[in-house]
């Protein structure tokens, strides 16, 4: 109880912070507002706050994202997607493996920090922000490292919404063709869904369908990251507890995710459940930016925006390319 009250200020203050992020994001969906908490967290770093409100800060930038993380699971019908990802599976893993091993070799190029790359690589090859606040708990990152990769996907889901439509016009893409492109290679769901439904209705229901279908990759990829991590801190093997590290709350997102889909849960209370949850995550990236150093951020930013260009680029190419060649 006394832990709790200490941490309270600080809780009680993102939770304040993230409701003009809250309201400035719905009016702008294509940017979103876990990306105007994470600004609004960065302006605000300059300010000295007191004390007391430091515990709840950390707190909300670690553990309450994990619940949001799990809440968010509540947003996945299992069946709804069980059989357009079936068809799609191969096409997704040729895009995350692809996505994966371009962050890696642009990142030894462009030597980026490993975390940043991972958190990127992460971020462009599932779904943006969300698989980025999974994966930042798993592998220890700092909150300057989620910044730099939340900020550099952000960038490229702005372009991507616009962009996307454009090229598929150009290229003459049924569809079908677009809707499979635009779920594999846009990162964000909110840029899925303006480029999907930009280019029409029909394309814009696959568009979604497929990206809810590469957000469920969220658990496998990161229990690998988990124990790829664990190897690399311990040394050698066996010199550590892989209970310690196991991200737990992904078991609670695979859960809330069967819970929807067995028990039929009212749309209402699942729509409220993920809700609560996007709000929750909107409270971490504020307390993000808030212990995030600001000019460090702009001095080493440009080689995380190389980084996520070039996983970009690889990942709407290969789309493209195995799609042609399985469809």
């Amino acid at each position: 109880m006394s832990s709790f009250i200490e941490k309270f200020p600080g809780i009680g203050l993102a939770a304040g912070l993230a409701i003009p992020a809250w309201l400035v994001g719905s009016y702008f969906p294509i940017v979103g507002s876990p990306v105007i908490g994470i600004l609004l967290g960065l302006i605000l770093s300059f300010w000295k706050r007191p004390a007391v409100w430091h515990p709840g800060v950390v707190f909300t930038s670690k553990k309450v994202l994990q619940y949001a993380i799990i809440l968010m699971g509540f947003g996945l019908n299992l069946f709804d997607i069980l059989h357009v990802g079936g068809q799609t599976l191969l096409l997704m893993i040729f895009t995350l493996t692809a996505a994966f091993l371009g962050a890696y070799l642009a990142g030894k190029l462009l030597r980026t920090e490993g975390r940043t790359t991972t958190l990127i690589a992460v971020g462009t090859a599932i779904c943006g922000g969300s698989a980025i606040a999974a994966a930042a708990p798993v592998i220890r990152a700092k909150d300057e490292e989620v910044a730099h990769a939340i900020s550099t996907i952000f960038l490229f889901n702005v372009i991507a919404a616009f962009l996307f439509p454009f090229l598929g016009h150009l290229f003459g893409m049924s569809n079908d063709q677009f809707g499979l492109w635009a779920g594999t290679a846009i990162n964000d769901t909110s840029s899925v869904v303006a480029a999907g439904y930009t280019y029409s209705h029909d394309a814009g229901n696959l568009a979604v369908i497929v990206k809810l279908t590469r957000t469920l990759m969220i658990i496998p990829v990161t229990l690998a990251l988990a124990f790829i991590f664990a190897r690399k801190s311990s040394g050698q093997a066996g010199s550590y507890r892989f209970s310690k590290i196991f991200p737990w709350f992904v078991l609670g997102f695979a859960a809330a995710s069967v819970m929807t889909t067995v028990f039929s849960l009212p749309q209402g209370l699942t729509d409220a459940l993920t809700v609560t949850g996007k709000y929750m995550m909107v409270m971490a990236m504020v307390c993000i930016g808030l212990n995030t150093n600001f000019v460090k951020l702009l001095k080493n930013g440009i080689r995380p925006i190389f980084l996520g260009l070039i996983c970009w680029i690889v990942l709407a190419i290969v789309s493209l390319f195995v799609q042609h060649w399985l469809f």
